[in-house]
């Protein structure tokens, strides 16, 4: 059985709008007999998973100066070779 969906009021500050949204559930708000399968085949992910060999202590000391930094170690290795690409690049 569907049920008509709530209109969605008129905000007149964002603050408002987020106050609603932070005690309402957006589900009540859609009509989901109108709702379609959509199919995306062309999304590609953005980021490709690789597999690194690196020695115990040079990881070790990696995750140190990224508990230092308070950033994920993955995420510093990251940031450590962009940073040496642009610097290659500009030589």
């Amino acid at each position: 059985m569907s049920r008509k969906p709530e209109p969605v009021p008129h905000f007149s500050t964002e603050a408002e709008e987020r106050t609603y949204w932070e005690h309402h559930d957006s589900a009540d708000h859609i009509d989901w007999s109108k709702a379609a399968k959509v199919r995306l085949p062309n999304l590609k992910p953005s980021s490709t998973s690789i597999s690194l060999r690196l020695p115990n202590s040079l990881l070790e000391q990696i995750k140190i100066a990224a508990g230092k930094r308070d950033v994920p170690y993955q995420s510093l290795i990251k940031i450590w070779l962009a940073e040496k690409i642009d610097t290659s690049a500009k030589r």
